[in-house]
This record gives structure tokens, sequence and C-alpha cells, in this order.
């Protein structure tokens, strides 16, 4: 996707807006994160006037971006969804066949196009993995200033058949949020780091480690926090193994709880943990 010289995004146009992406994609890739963004975005959709999503880099088939739309039109029956590639060809081969109302297909990159309105939500996923790290801060700011107010970004990386995935939940912080925001709201206002896993194939967190986003996988290093988390989840992973006669997802759901008790910020309950998510505030309090 990228040129591996490039270390910034703000050099020319092209580099403003990103780089085409590779295209992998397969049906139901994306699942896993749509499933978080169906409970964390779900208030922030309903109670938006206008909720727009945007799928940036949604690859050479728009098979995930049509299936993000049936997905929250379940929950907010008014939603836009467009998908944004830089790939014209791309764009011309989704739009051109038969869409629902609401489901659009547009050519754009990290600066999402003015004439779409501000979206409440944008998911960008396997997009910056093959960019440079030092790259990912400005992406993200170029993606977040894009955002309506309380808006959020969801950037990471999954595997090819999404059963590992591993994603940021970042809320747009240039503008005021709505009054009703804070009432509602299950994404805080710093960043936040989610673990998810098809269980059952799960030998142990740490596989998690290869499908990090960009910022993270090349700091899974001894002395970082990363590398803190993934070997406390593992020796809990492991405490908890006489809870998998009963299940995969009870021996996950003991291992959050022991690693909420020893201090690390983990968000939610079991009704989350189980399905194999484990959502953090992100960095973590110092010190680990």
């Amino acid at each position: 996707m990228a040129n591996p010289r490039a270390g910034r995004l703000a050099a020319g146009r092209a580099r403003a807006l990103g780089l085409p992406t590779r295209g992998t994609t397969a049906p139901n890739r994306l699942r896993r994160i749509d499933r978080w963004l169906l409970d964390a975005a779900g208030p922030l959709l309903r109670g938006s006037a206008d909720p727009l999503v945007v799928d940036l880099g949604f690859g050479a088939s728009p098979v995930t971006a049509v299936e993000m739309y049936v997905r929250l039109r379940a929950v907010c029956p008014r939603v836009r969804v467009v998908g944004l590639e830089l790939d014209a060809d791309r764009v011309a081969a989704a739009a051109d066949a038969a869409r629902p109302p609401g489901l659009t297909f547009a050519r754009g990159g990290f600066a999402v196009p003015a004439d779409l309105g501000s979206p409440v939500v944008i998911r960008a996923l396997n997009v910056l993995r093959q960019y440079p790290e030092p790259a990912v801060a400005g992406a993200w700011a170029t993606m977040t200033a894009r955002l309506a107010p309380g808006g959020l970004l969801v950037e990471g990386t999954c595997d090819e058949i999404g059963r590992r995935a591993c994603w940021f939940g970042l809320r747009a912080t240039t503008a005021a949020e709505p009054a009703w925001l804070a009432a509602v709201a299950r994404v805080p206002a710093g960043p936040t780091l989610t673990l998810s896993a098809h269980l059952a194939s799960l030998r142990a967190p740490s596989e998690l480690a290869e499908r990090l986003p960009k910022s993270l996988i090349a700091r899974n290093v001894p002395g970082e926090d990363i590398h803190h988390l993934f070997a406390a989840l593992d020796a809990a992973w492991a405490r908890a193994a006489p809870r998998g006669v009963f299940s995969p997802r009870q021996r996950w759901i003991a291992a959050a709880r022991e690693l909420r008790a020893d201090g690390w910020p983990v968000r939610g309950d079991a009704r989350r943990w189980r399905l194999g998510e484990l959502t953090l505030d992100w960095p973590p309090p110092a010190p680990r």
C-alpha cells in the first residue's frame, strides 16, 4: 500500500490523502469490529441529526462496506454509509451495482471529502498497517479533524478471515461535544484499545500481537506497555485454564476479571468479554 520511504503524510496532495490499499478483503472479515461499533457507537448514531459513517479504504470489493451498512441500519435506520477508496476503478466498480438508499461510494482518503459532511464514525481497518509508523499520528489527526463533534475513529488491523483483530477507538477532540453525548457515550474521551479473538482457536492471548495496529506492532518488546499487557493477559489466561472445561468464553472472562483486579483499566463486563473482546483505556496509567 505505501511507499516504504514515506514517513509522513504532509508532503504533497497524494500523500496527504493516503495511498491506495492492497485491496484484500473477504466477507465477514470485519464482523468483530462492527459488533463492537454497534455497542460503542449505537447511542451516538441514534442521537445524531446526520448519522454519517465512512468506511475508509474498503478495498477491491465493497463487501465489508455493504455488511457494515446492513449491521448499522439495524440500530439506526437513518444512517448513511459512504465507502471511500483512492482507486477510481474500485469506486466505479462498487458504485456500478444496485445499492440500497443510504449506501454510496466515493473517491477519497484520510482527508474525508468535505462535501460528504462530518462523519459520526470513520472505520479505517487494515489501512495504516502498511504505512511507516511515523505516518500514523498525521493520519489520525487528519481523520479525527473530519469527525463530527464527539465522533469516533476506529483504526486497527485484523487477520484475513476476521478471527483476530485489534483496534483503537479515538474520539474527536477538535470541537465541543453535544451536551447529550456525555450521558450516552460508551467510549471515553481518551483512546481505547480493543483486542478481539475467536476464542475456540486461541492458544494464548499473545497470538493477537501480530494483528496489533501499526502504532503498536513494533512496540511489543520488553519495557513497553503493550508487552506488559500481553504478558499479564497470557499469565491470567494460563491461571484460568481450569475454567476452560466449561468453555473458552468462561476462561476469557476469568482472565479479564483478573486483569482488572490487578489494576489494568479494563472496560466493560462479562456481556462483552464473552464475545472474546477486551477493551482497555490506552495507554494504561503508569507505572505498569
